[in-house]
């Protein structure tokens, strides 16, 4: 029997999880490669045989997204899955068009053939679009789920960006285990703010031997997802995170979409922020697509230790890498603070940048005139650290989750701004966590 030669386009974390749960050890199939976009230098390497199992001893190459077509047309690919996330509609369907037109069939997978069941309760929280507040809802919930008196355990969708191998299981309980496995700035903004709370956080690549360790240590665990995709394990309640200063992407984004139809819960994030007009626009349309959801409104409020600080200065704000990135935000809470505080000025770095932030500036656009926390490798640390040194700021308001003054020599005064889940009117996730999983 001829295999159905498959080529599985990511960007080092779906895509795994899709070959580890559908195809891996299948004979029918033939993963013949990876492809990669989105995260740089994620190309160019092998998902090893530890992982890729007995039907691949020299593991399967990963390759750069833009050799698609020659790929599908020189292997003789006969199915493309598509496994990445946080894409316009129209864009993936772009991409079906190209492998389409290479003449390949073109698959997205489902929940049920990718979803891991677990014998521990699972709470996901998902969102519609990267940057809609996954990471402060999720502290939120671990924090009530405590109170209730829970052992939490969280299992974060993955980053693997350096060697597969050693990455198959990642437990973080300390920033030592951050240090250890050599996590880069985008790691430490999802794992450190758990850490602190006292939250053991998994991650890594085979997320089914992830659930079996997960599993002995937890009375509940929290999935954290990343950007907008679907939970990797079945959920006992589903939380999606929507954003009304990007109404209407919660119906145009995918798999976002999906998430809002699955959803027991939906979080309208950012209400003291958003205007009415997109806070009802998204309302009615989680109400058109799953009217069984409930709807919890909430904000995230922003705290600065000294915004006297702020005020008349010339500011460099650095936001949250995938948000102004993938998620196509011009701005975050680093601005609001800015301008809530009363800055003299924004200041762009653009004109500033160095190697690798050029290029992120050049392949995300829309990213307004603050500067991104990329941070996936050692030389982009140092670019990023030499950006800012370059840029003639009076004050840094850095509005990632974590600390950058603790992995970077900055050189000018600089301020962190924060921002938690505040619940707004009923029902609160405390109600609905406490219905589910009371004691």
């Amino acid at each position: 029997m001829s295999r159905t030669r498959v080529l599985i386009m990511g960007a080092a974390g779906r895509d795994f999880h899709n070959f580890n749960t559908v195809f891996r050890d299948r004979e029918e199939y033939e993963v013949v490669a990876f492809t990669a976009t989105q995260i740089p230098n994620i190309e160019g390497r092998v998902y090893p045989p530890q992982l890729a199992g007995k039907l691949y001893p020299q593991g399967i190459p990963i390759y750069p997204e833009e050799e698609l077509t020659s790929l599908i047309r020189q292997r003789e690919i006969d199915q493309v899955v598509f496994a990445y996330s946080d894409i316009s509609h129209e864009y993936v369907m772009h991409k079906a068009s190209e492998v389409l037109a290479a003449g390949a069939d073109f698959c997205l997978m489902g929940i049920r053939h990718t979803m891991l069941p677990s014998s521990k309760p699972v709470v996901a929280v998902c969102a519609a679009r990267t940057g809609s507040g996954k990471s402060q809802t999720t502290r939120h919930v671990c924090n009530i789920l405590q109170r209730m008196g829970h052992k939490v355990v969280v299992v974060r969708h993955p980053m693997p960006y350096g060697n597969l191998a050693h990455q198959i299981v990642q437990r973080f309980a300390d920033y030592a285990d951050l240090d250890r496995h050599h996590c880069t700035i985008e790691e430490r903004e999802e794992y450190e703010p758990h850490i602190d709370r006292g939250v053991v956080v998994y991650a890594g690549v085979d997320y089914g031997l992830i659930l079996r360790e997960a599993e002995q240590e937890a009375d509940v665990i929290v999935w954290d997802g990343g950007n907008n995709d679907l939970p990797f394990y079945k959920p006992d309640l589903h939380i999606t995170v929507t954003d009304p200063h990007r109404a209407g992407h919660e119906l145009t984004y995918y798999p976002g979409e999906s998430n809002v139809r699955a959803a027991d819960v939906i979080v309208i994030n950012k209400v003291d922020t958003a205007d009415l007009a997109n806070i009802t626009r998204v309302r009615d349309n989680v109400n058109r697509v799953n009217p069984d959801a409930l709807i919890v409104e909430a904000a995230s409020p922003i705290f600065v230790e000294h915004p006297e600080q702020i005020r008349g200065k010339r500011v460099l704000v650095i936001e949250d890498g995938p948000t102004l990135t993938h998620g196509e935000m011009a701005y975050g809470a680093g601005v609001v603070a800015a301008q809530r505080f009363g800055a003299a000025e924004i200041l762009d770095p653009r004109p500033y940048a160095v190697g690798s932030i050029v290029a992120t500036y050049a392949k995300y656009p829309t990213t307004g005139p603050v500067l991104p926390a990329m941070g996936y490798s050692d030389s982009q640390i140092r670019e990023l650290e030499e950006t800012i040194n370059a840029t003639p700021c009076d004050l840094v308001l850095i509005a990632t989750p974590i600390d950058l003054g603790r992995l970077l020599q900055i050189y000018r005064p600089h301020q962190r701004v924060r921002y938690e889940l505040q619940v707004i009117g009923q029902p609160t996730l405390e109600e609905i966590l406490q219905s589910r999983f009371g004691r």
